[in-house]
């Protein structure tokens, strides 16, 4: 874990009282010692679609589009950088370029790309470059990664419609998919498995107040 959100979430915790946290901080440390980095490859059933998005922490970013439906899976791990198999220690420590984001296996007889990519501007601060919410970095930058030329277009329609609606310039970039490389296993579906200190980090980051101040004003 980044030593900036796990400061965030043991100072929550603590603030909190929940002496049987303490007992969680040894196993969050070791779980540095797993790695994975394994590349993500493209479903094998036939019809179903991919779309990959980065809006910061990918412990939020995924838990974000699981709730639509018609999304099949979700998978954390970084992409856009220089480095193969890249570990989490080495992206948030800055060098590879790559970003936290999350490969997205959806049907798209059940839910579109123009969902999907809406569901993805109700979830991301599109004013920051370099940061979402309380994580900064160039590894939690904001991105569109498409897959297919269809998809690049539709991602840049939706940032200029973005643009036009908050008036004011919108700095999640739209790129070219990359190679994905799967997070290490403690951070797939992390607040499913956590449950109590995802919700204290995601409250503590201001993520959901700062998305409902984003789109009460618009």
């Amino acid at each position: 874990m980044h030593p900036q959100r796990w400061i965030l979430v043991a100072a929550l915790s603590l603030t909190a009282g929940y002496v049987w946290l303490s007992g969680g901080f040894v196993g969050v440390v070791s779980m540095h010692a797993q790695q994975d980095g394994t590349l993500v490859r493209p479903p094998e059933k036939p019809g179903l679609a991919v779309a990959t998005f980065a809006s910061g922490c990918f412990w939020c970013t995924e838990s974000d589009f699981d709730k639509v439906v018609g999304v099949v899976s979700t998978t954390s791990g970084y992409t856009g950088g220089t480095v193969a198999n890249p570990t989490y220690r080495q992206v948030t420590g800055g060098g590879t370029g790559h970003a936290e984001a999350v490969y997205v296996v959806f049907d798209p007889t059940v839910v579109s790309y123009d969902a999907l990519l809406d569901h993805y501007w109700h979830n991301v601060d599109p004013f920051v470059a370099n940061r979402q919410f309380c994580d900064a970095g160039n590894s939690y930058r904001p991105v569109i990664f498409f897959h297919t030329d269809a998809q690049r277009t539709a991602a840049e329609a939706s940032k200029a419609k973005m643009q036009q609606r908050f008036g004011k310039p919108i700095l999640v970039a739209v790129t070219k998919a990359a190679p994905f490389y799967r997070a290490e296993d403690y951070h797939q579906d992390y607040y499913k498995k956590n449950p109590v200190r995802y919700a204290y980090y995601r409250n503590g980051c201001g993520r959901d107040a700062r998305l409902k101040q984003l789109w009460d004003s618009s």
